[in-house]
């Protein structure tokens, strides 16, 4: 049986999709495979959406450990003295690290998991995260992608699976997918961008903007399987890391495999296949 961890903050209806759809997927029995534990860095209480996210996990009856970050961060020092995250953080995923010691993942995967991962997690276990950006794209939220994309005038986009480093959303491609942000139905709301200014939009209508909606919408319709062909292939045997490293099954290094075409057949609905393996 092959094991993943799945780390998440919970924080929007998107997070809760992605942990239903990628559950689903490993309990249709294409491999032995299961969610061994989630790990969320809210508490109840802390919010409604992970509120929802922890219910959700309950009924899906996934070991869940909870630990807030928020609460471990109260009144500690943010300097960072030149480091890459203050001291408190690190300290913060020990403690994380310690809660989940009993569990022994093959492979983690973050999906909407809003911190940064600090060195010594990243040495301690083999993590995918899922980004919504393309290889060489914006880095950050959701969010600020997304205005990068806009500030930026883009053609395309994506979302992509790579290995964690302690780099900030920068480490070797496992899998990705891209799609233009151009031509229909795009343009009229770029039209509207450029009439009005970025400034103006995002002081007047912020996230609620069509052409952000419209961008997000796009993106999660493919981080979905993209996600579940990757957790896939790993369980498969057909994707691993290796000494840091993301390799085959042959050991050959992977340099991102490309699954927009499949991902694009699935999305317009011409093809029912649930994953495109590589």
């Amino acid at each position: 049986m092959y094991h993943f961890g799945w780390f998440s903050t919970g924080r929007d209806k998107a997070a809760r999709e992605l942990l239903e759809t990628s559950y689903s997927s490993l309990k249709k029995g294409e491999t032995e495979a299961e969610i061994a534990f989630v790990f969320c860095n809210r508490e109840p209480g802390e919010s409604v959406d992970s509120d929802l996210f922890l219910k959700l996990v309950d009924s899906l009856h996934i070991p869940l450990v909870c630990y807030s970050y928020l609460k471990f961060k109260d009144g500690r020092d943010d300097s960072r003295q030149g480091e890459a995250l203050p001291r408190w953080r690190l300290d913060y995923d020990r403690e994380v690290m310690d809660r989940l010691k009993n569990f022994h993942p093959d492979l983690c995967v973050l999906a909407g998991y809003m911190l940064i991962v600090g060195e010594e997690m990243c040495l301690r276990y083999n993590m995918i995260n899922l980004h919504p950006a393309a290889p060489g794209g914006p880095a950050g939220t959701w969010q600020e992608v997304i205005w990068q994309l806009i500030e930026r005038k883009a053609g395309e986009t994506g979302a992509m699976m790579h290995l964690v480093t302690p780099e900030l959303d920068r480490g070797p491609v496992v899998t990705y997918c891209t799609f233009p942000i151009t031509g229909e139905p795009f343009d009229n709301y770029w039209r509207e961008i450029e009439s009005k200014g970025i400034d103006e939009i995002k002081r007047s209508q912020g996230d609620n903007n069509t052409l952000f909606q419209l961008i997000r919408e796009q993106g999660l319709k493919r981080e979905f399987p993209l996600i579940v062909s990757t957790m896939k292939a790993f369980s498969q045997g057909k994707g691993k890391i290796d000494n840091g490293k993301v390799v085959d099954a042959e050991v050959k290094p992977i340099n991102g495999y490309n699954l927009t075409d499949g991902i694009d057949k699935l999305v317009e609905g011409t093809n029912n296949r649930e994953s495109y393996l590589f």
